[in-house]
């Protein structure tokens, strides 16, 4: 482990236990094992330290993400199964990490004021993940989307907003995760479409290489005998 990761993971545990206020650079040196002059050689403020940790969230939450997805996709899961596992694991992994910290919602505060940008890059990086997954889905399992993957993608994630705003901070986790999975399947179904229907075989008289059979017309001629 480098230092700087040594130094990160310390500042995590520093931030869960006293959240970001009351934390500061020599608390992070200090269960870091080294000096503050040290530490300052890697970040140059509190600040600096926050960021690195959220950064190093996103990351693991990205590959507890891609894991997932790539494990439901291998046993055969359809489109929702797989986006229901992605963005579980992801959320999961997020609420985990702060799992047992009496300042979540602080710590939760702090990351959207102190780290804006980093949340717009990694909610972009998952943006494309998840729409090349709809897409490769879609092409794989011949579906019918009543929308491009962009939107449904975009819905997906207005859909993951929702159910957060009636979960704060996303507890109790396992209400929340089984509500945002009701969202998620009702929002695929209804994405969609049914499959086209497959072409009828034609009748074999409509086919080129058949004739119609020809029938002999009455003739008009009187035959003899007949009145006139």
């Amino acid at each position: 482990m480098t230092p700087r990761d040594r130094i990160i993971d310390a500042a995590m545990t520093v931030f869960r236990r006293h959240g970001f206020r009351r934390s500061s650079i020599e608390q992070a040196a200090e269960a870091a094992g080294l000096t503050r002059q040290a530490l300052y050689h890697h970040f140059d403020s509190k600040e600096a330290l926050f960021r690195a940790v959220i950064e190093r969230l996103y990351q693991d939450a990205r590959v507890a993400e891609t894991t997932a997805a790539d494990a439901k996709e291998k046993d055969g899961g359809g489109l929702a199964d797989i986006l229901v596992a992605q963005i579980a694991a992801r959320l999961t992994h997020l609420i985990a990490s702060l799992d047992g910290s009496p300042h979540v919602e602080e710590l939760f505060s702090e990351h959207l004021g102190q780290s804006r940008d980093l949340y717009q890059k990694y909610a972009g990086l998952n943006a494309a993940q998840g729409v090349a997954m709809i897409e490769r889905m879609r092409r794989r399992q011949r579906l019918v989307l009543r929308m491009p993957a962009s939107e449904l993608w975009r819905c997906i994630e207005m859909a993951v907003h929702g159910t957060k705003s009636a979960y704060p901070n996303m507890q109790p986790l396992a209400a929340f995760l089984a509500d945002l999975e009701i969202m998620l399947r009702t929002l695929v179904a209804g994405a969609i479409g049914p499959s086209p229907k497959p072409l009828m075989n034609k009748p074999l008289m409509n086919k080129p290489h058949m004739k119609k059979p020809k029938i002999a017309k009455k003739s008009s001629r009187k035959k003899s005998g007949d009145r006139k």
